[in-house]
């Protein structure tokens, strides 16, 4: 069996080993109605993977904020600029002009300057970063910013072709340097360095080959290595592991405790059945993985606590009589297991319920949003004010009321629903 098919299985066996455990008691979630987030970034940021998720996460964790979020990343930047202009330019025009409570700040792999990287760049770095979070303070007062440790250059899965120590070696030099000056600012900051890197490692030890896809260009993450980054950004901002959990025991015919859950109708006897509303959806691994073209996703889950630190939901019922016993959501099989496994506790998160399925829409709708703000700020707003046209306002006008009905319908999507649970002996 080969270590895709293995790392998919991994994934699926947490359904059946996650154990019941107190619910982390962690601060409040970093984000809070009203915030205005703005991603910052070069191309890696463009990519809108590891920022789609980040949202994704945040508006079907906590479905009732009211949060927005603007992605502005733009291939080639360094913290002097780039493509789209100027510094001072492309923070006035993709940042200060949305009005941000919270920004992130993700720069450095375009700076070092790969090849051709020396000493005097690494100053550049430090002063151009400087820059624009002195720039944030005066332009956005009270704004909240998180800064990013780069990404990695992929220097795990390939021999070492760009300096003597490898290219990622300039990165983490970045990073020790903005987790200080952080320090120092009282900045929030992030890690999308060293955790990857970690990741990368295990993946490559146990398949050479598939790991190498993670950052097919040593540069630029699939969604694989983008879903780790998303998941240290979310970290930093004390996102809860937990969507919910619910323990009942069988043996009593009664629930003994929830959490993020609302248990209604419960009745026990040949079968147990009840109805559940939770507070939040889960994160829809089963149909990203689905999706998965470059068949990276299983493999970095399984290489990294992505599951236990962003998506748990267990179900535990202890006192099943021994045996096998099959769970149905909706009328509709999500599986079976013996009732050892019950008694741990099964990981719904990771399975193909009703619930991810609603959460993978929410996800097509994040996307949509996204796309139609990109296309209205890179195809309309940017280049036509570049060349001196001022008459697409009402053009860029109807492509936010568009965008804003899409956003509508993402939070609509992402309130959850009550579901009818079923417990039935198969033996």
């Amino acid at each position: 069996m080969n270590l895709l098919r293995r790392s998919f299985l991994a994934v699926c066996a947490l359904a059946a080993s996650c154990a019941s455990s107190p619910a982390q008691d962690l601060p409040p979630y970093y984000l809070h109605s009203g915030d205005r987030v703005v991603f910052y970034g070069d191309s890696i940021t463009e990519q809108r993977l590891y920022t789609m998720l980040t949202e994704l996460y945040g508006v079907t964790r906590y479905p009732k904020l009211d949060v927005t979020y603007v992605h502005s990343g733009w291939g080639g930047d360094r913290v002097t600029g780039g493509g789209g202009g100027t510094i001072d330019a492309r923070l006035a025009r993709d940042v200060f002009a949305y009005k941000p409570t919270v920004v992130t700040i993700m720069l450095g792999m375009n700076d070092g300057k790969y090849t051709n990287h020396t000493p005097a760049d690494d100053e550049i770095f430090f002063k151009g970063f400087r820059h624009i979070v002195e720039s944030l303070k005066q332009n956005a007062p009270g704004v909240r910013i998180t800064a990013l440790e780069p990404s990695p250059f992929d220097d795990v899965t390939r021999p070492i072709g760009l300096q003597p120590s490898g290219y990622n070696a300039v990165l983490v030099n970045y990073s020790d340097w903005i987790r200080k000056y952080a320090a120092e600012n009282k900045m929030d900051v992030a890690d999308l360095n060293a955790p990857v890197v970690s990741m990368l490692r295990k993946a490559n030890a146990a398949e050479p080959e598939l790991a190498q896809k993670i950052i097919p260009d040593r540069i630029h993450p699939s969604i694989s290595g983008h879903l780790i980054m998303a998941e240290q950004l979310l970290k930093s901002w004390n996102a809860r592991p937990l969507v919910s959990r619910v323990t009942i025991d069988a043996a009593a015919g009664k629930v003994t405790a929830s959490e993020f859950a609302r248990v209604t109708d419960f009745h026990a006897g040949d079968s147990l059945t009840w109805t559940e509303l939770d507070e939040s959806l889960p994160l829809p691994f089963v149909q990203l993985l689905a999706g998965d073209r470059d068949k990276t996703l299983a493999l970095a889950i399984a290489s990294s606590d992505i599951t236990e630190a962003l998506n748990e939901q267990p179900l535990q019922i202890t006192g099943l009589k021994p045996g096998k016993y099959n769970l149905s959501i909706d009328g509709e099989t999500v599986g079976t297991w013996p009732d050892s496994d019950f008694a741990k506790g099964v990981n719904l998160a990771v399975l193909s319920t009703p619930m991810s399925i609603q959460a993978m829409e929410v996800r097509d709708w994040t996307v949509r949003h996204i796309d139609i703000h990109q296309f209205r700020w890179r195809t309309l707003q940017v280049p036509l004010q570049d060349s001196g046209i001022d008459n697409a306002g009402e053009s860029m006008k109807n492509l936010d009321a568009t965008e804003a009905g899409v956003v509508a319908r993402q939070r609509a999507a992402a309130q959850p629903k009550p579901h009818v649970y079923k417990l039935t002996s198969v033996q």
